[in-house]
């Protein structure tokens, strides 16, 4: 008879360990069903989150061959074809607080979510009586998608920054969630939703973009990421090196195609940040990736510079 076994990560008690189970094979079966088994008819003490078994609570993602997923649809006979093997590692999602086995504490990560307030401060038009005004099927196209969210923690589980540091970056979600509310034509404070998310962090991406390949609803918080420093910038909040960066790389890709690094990292970084990093600089130089005589030395703009410019500006045009 074919066996599953599941070699999962578990914590009780300030204890960390992995402890492996074993279980008849069933076609069609999903991971969520095979933790219930084991803790139907193996160990009880195997404490993990499950609700709605559809995808719609989130309350089940679990980490999966070092994988965030969801564990009520995602099936085994999926993930053993795909990794080639009968065994299979659980872990709790990353970047959380383990409270035990597979369940992560949620209560911060509910507190930094409140910080760019996801909730709607609705237009008076939009709050007069019983007066029935109708959002145009356009402006809730803009939106619709974020509130696809269900907050599983996926996205979390899988974000480099937050992997890095957590205190300058918020969660991938909670800039989903800001974002949505910054698209919605009822809304009349969309700074109140902006601000905290430029005042923590929404410059910091590092776009790996793990946080759109492990959604299990197929959302791209990092294009959510993207709209809220537009709407940002457009708002006057440029007091950031990633804005500075981000205008220092457009002014370079204008004027000649090129990337000038050394003054980029000045424009970005300023003069006394730069210098910080000067045993980094010379490693780089030193290996041929940057070139200090370029500050002196006027580049050529590269073939085709007119068409890099055009699309820049129809890029622009595009976003407006």
């Amino acid at each position: 008879m074919r066996q599953i076994t599941y070699h999962i990560h578990r914590y009780q008690q300030g204890r960390a360990y992995v402890q492996s189970f074993s279980f008849d094979y069933e076609p069609d079966r999903t991971l969520l069903w095979g933790l219930q088994k084991i803790k139907d008819e193996q160990d009880p003490t195997l404490t993990f989150l499950a609700a709605c078994r559809s995808a719609v609570c989130g309350a089940c993602s679990i980490r999966v061959n070092g994988e965030a997923m969801l564990g009520c649809e995602s099936k085994i006979d999926e993930i053993t074809e795909r990794f080639g093997s009968d065994e299979i590692e659980i872990a709790p999602i990353g970047n959380f607080k383990v409270l035990r086995d597979l369940v992560v504490d949620w209560e911060s990560k509910v507190d930094r979510l409140r910080t760019v307030a996801p909730w709607i401060f609705l237009k008076a038009e939009f709050n007069e009586g019983d007066k029935i005004v109708r959002q145009t099927p356009k402006d809730f196209k803009k939106f619709v998608a974020g509130t696809e969210c269900i907050l599983c923690g996926c996205c979390v589980s899988e974000c480099n920054k937050l992997t890095a540091r957590q205190d300058d970056f918020l969660e991938p979600y909670v800039f989903t969630k800001a974002n949505r509310f910054v698209l919605d034509s009822r809304d009349d404070a969309p700074m109140a939703h902006i601000k905290p998310a430029f005042d923590n962090g929404v410059w910091n991406c590092v776009h790996c973009m793990n946080c759109i390949s492990r959604c299990p609803k197929h959302l791209k918080p990092a294009q959510d990421i993207s709209n809220l420093r537009k709407e940002a910038t457009k708002a006057g909040l440029t007091d950031s090196k990633g804005v500075r960066h981000a205008v220092a790389f457009k002014d370079d890709l204008m004027k000649t195609g090129r990337l000038k690094e050394v003054s980029m990292s000045l424009k970005s970084d300023g003069v006394v940040d730069s210098a910080k990093q000067a045993v980094y600089a010379l490693r780089l130089w030193k290996h041929s990736k940057i070139n200090p005589f370029e500050l002196i030395v006027p580049q050529k703009p590269v073939n085709g510079i007119d068409g890099v410019r055009t699309l820049v500006k129809a890029a622009e045009e595009a976003s407006k």
